[in-house]
């Protein structure tokens, strides 16, 4: 039964009162909304979910599963965790795993009241609960009354909201909150390392430049070809900066690219025209989002359509390509010849929108043929293609 359909069953509970009716429906849709995202809270008994808000907005699993595995891959050796931006709890819960003790920063009352809740819940792995401590405050005040000697954090993570106090999208970091470029030299005053969490919508060159005090590793994290999460996270004091840019898509099998950008910068393109292959590549979002526009082809041996347009093509078959591959079926086709057709339709540096150019070829969407409008050599032109992975 969907939580629509039961919240018209109110008359059978009797027994609840309007609040507890209230709460009980959040669980049930919790619960509904978060079965794929959350699998492993699922199978806890007794665990709280938040407002639904909370939930769309937490991250997957997934996502947080790849933070904790980021200082796995460091070290082992972490003592305190200093979460600033708690939320529902699903990145504390995860990262938690790595420290001795943690402390859960949040102004939400009702957010701290089922954090508390769950993170005493046993689990298989800890069958007392985590050492968790609940701070129901600001950023700007635990840090503000929060006496430090020297790192007392291992690590800080902040995932600052992205609207400003009229509820509208921001796409500055200095807009977001916490403010951590101001907090900045207070965050490296508290924590060995800073792990920030940002949006793909915020503008990720101008981020690092605010916070250029500081050098960081860059991680793009995207989940079937989605970008999901951007990650900066800080060097160790002793540690020698490399400051790579990690690109990966967490699907299965998971896809990883990594560079720098310098190694971007001085990647040179073969002069002259491109001669046009029997292949297609794209490279993945978190690439694309990552900014690798010419290495990710210089890499796998592969030809640029065009300066401006982010595909590629061989002539033999590239394998383990991070990204969609077609097998190139046509060129230049003409409308009257796919009037009526199924196909997809992809437009990159094209003159015409996906969908102006599905209109013009008289295509219905669907099927397993690909129509894709692109710029080869300067010139715009289209390919029908067979999706091969």
């Amino acid at each position: 039964m969907s939580v629509a359909d039961l919240a018209l069953q109110r008359n059978k509970y009797k027994h609840l009162s309007d609040d507890e009716w209230r709460w009980f429906l959040q669980q049930v849709e919790g619960r509904e909304r978060t079965a794929d995202k959350l699998p492993y809270f699922a199978t806890i008994e007794d665990w709280w979910y938040p407002v639904r808000l909370s939930c769309e907005q937490c991250s997957s699993e997934l996502t947080a599963k790849y933070k904790a595995s980021l200082l796995s891959a460091v070290s082992r050796q972490y003592s305190a965790l200093l979460d600033l931006t708690g939320g529902y709890g699903v990145d504390t819960y995860f990262l938690s795993e790595y420290f001795a003790h943690t402390d859960y920063v949040e102004q939400n009352a009702e957010l701290c009241r089922i954090a508390e809740h769950n993170f005493k819940k046993p689990t298989p792995t800890l069958p007392k609960g985590k050492e968790i401590t609940i701070h129901n405050c600001t950023a700007e005040e635990f840090l503000h009354r929060t006496p430090y000697t020297v790192h007392p954090y291992s690590l800080i993570f902040l995932d600052p909201a992205r609207r400003d106090s009229h509820g509208s999208k921001v796409f500055r970091l200095e807009d977001c909150t916490p403010n951590v470029v101001e907090l900045l030299p207070t965050l490296l005053a508290h924590g060995k390392r800073l792990m920030i969490k940002l949006s793909p919508m915020l503008d990720l060159t101008q981020a690092v430049k605010a916070l250029s005090q500081e050098s960081w590793d860059i991680h793009i994290v995207s989940v079937k070809n989605e970008v999901k999460e951007v990650l900066l996270l800080s060097h160790h004091p002793s540690e020698v900066v490399s400051q790579t840019i990690t690109a990966i898509d967490l699907s299965r099998p998971e896809q990883v690219f990594v560079f720098t950008r310098e190694e971007e910068r001085d990647c040179l393109l073969e002069s002259g025209e491109c001669k046009l292959g029997e292949y297609l590549y794209e490279p993945n979002a978190a690439i694309l989002k990552a900014g690798a526009y010419k290495l990710a082809g210089k890499r796998f041996g592969l030809r640029k359509l065009d300066v401006n347009t982010h595909l590629y093509c061989s002539d033999t078959f590239v394998e383990n390509f991070p990204g969609r591959v077609w097998q190139i079926k046509n060129e230049g086709m003409k409308g009257e010849r796919m009037k009526g057709e199924q196909a997809n339709v992809i437009c990159r540096n094209y003159p015409l929108t996906p969908e102006a150019l599905k209109k013009k070829l008289h295509l219905k969407d669907g099927g397993t043929t690909y129509i894709i409008g692109c710029r080869v050599n300067g010139k715009p032109t289209v390919l029908y293609a067979e999706r091969l992975s």
